[in-house]
């Protein structure tokens, strides 16, 4: 067991594992939507599973409920290879559920929290954090106590140790109701972060609307992360470092199937990409085609992906990474 846990991971994820039902047929809204497919999914836990499917290692600190969704989960992640060292089996809590529309436009959802927040700080073990390359975490833990707390010492533990610390701002009021609050905490945490990857809804969301793109990543440089990866939509993305724009990065033509989980496939590519050390435009490129795949599949992504043959495919960065030019 010792050794065990001294093996290193290249990912650790904090915050939810949860169950989605995802609507059968594609529908606008949840009130037309008839049947539904159950899938594992939270964000982190989504990540952890995609980078494993990219070839890294992976563990998640998540609470779920002593149930049958909370086994599911469970046994669908150790399955796929991930760290179950951390899996918190709570008796007195049900495992959150969200029930999401499918869809080629950002999906609508409902969710019934309950284990998901009820993750304290003294369940964040000081050795999982050692063990880890890069510390991981969404503002769905952050929306409330305990969990929040937990997501605090998690990061404060990985800045002491000079790990790498990335968080999802994929702010929603659904979630987290109380605006004024998530610009507190989130401006207050972001100080421990050195990546991180808004979408143009979530940085509308948290800033409001009517910036442009370059000033939405000027808004985030200044709450402290050295790299952004601005997501949007169709338009492409944007990457910037220490508060300089690096590139453009257009979008392709593509069918879109599903865009469920495209965020999480986008994160896990970029990431794995930093793990392997190559440079930030290599990074992007290596993320779109890893989120490509996830668009064009219903479901997870599929499984034992070669990313070699992927690196070896891919463009010059030169060739397709533009100067941005300002609005």
């Amino acid at each position: 067991m010792k050794n065990k846990l001294k093996t290193p991971l290249d990912f650790l994820a904090i915050g939810e594992s949860i169950v989605d039902f995802i609507s059968t047929e594609a529908v606008s809204s949840l009130r037309e939507a008839a049947v539904f497919q159950r899938y594992p999914g939270g964000s982190p836990a989504n990540i952890a599973v995609n980078l494993l499917k990219l070839g890294g290692s992976a563990g998640l600190i998540s609470k779920l409920g002593s149930d049958a969704f909370g086994a599911f989960i469970k046994t669908h992640l150790t399955r796929q290879g991930l760290c179950k060292d951390y899996l918190v089996m709570d008796p007195q809590a049900h495992t959150s559920l969200a029930f999401v529309s499918k869809g080629s436009a950002t999906p609508d959802f409902i969710v019934s929290r309950d284990s998901d927040y009820k993750l304290t700080a003294a369940e964040v073990p000081e050795k999982a954090v050692d063990r880890a390359k890069i510390i991981h975490a969404s503002t769905w833990p952050l929306s409330r106590q305990p969990s929040r707390a937990a997501v605090y010492k998690a990061f404060k533990l990985a800045r002491q140790k000079n790990k790498i610390v990335s968080l999802d701002p994929n702010y929603s009021p659904a979630i987290w109701p109380d605006h004024a609050e998530a610009q507190q905490v989130l401006r207050d945490i972001y100080r421990y972060v050195d990546i991180t990857k808004p979408s143009l809804d979530d940085a509308r969301r948290f800033f409001g609307p009517g910036h442009s793109p370059e000033s939405y990543i000027a808004l985030y440089h200044k709450l402290g992360p050295k790299i952004i990866v601005l997501t949007m939509g169709k338009a492409g993305a944007l990457i910037s470092q220490n508060g300089r724009i690096l590139g453009h990065l257009p979008g392709r033509p593509l069918d879109v199937v599903d865009v469920t989980g495209a965020g999480d496939a986008f994160w896990a590519g970029f990431l794995m990409a930093l793990l392997d050390e190559h440079p930030l435009e290599t990074c992007l490129l290596f993320a779109r085609e890893v989120v490509e795949m996830k668009l064009a599949t219903i479901g997870p992504l599929p499984a034992a992906i070669d990313r070699r043959q992927i690196y070896a495919n891919l463009p010059n960065p030169a060739a397709c990474i533009r100067p941005w030019r300002k609005e």
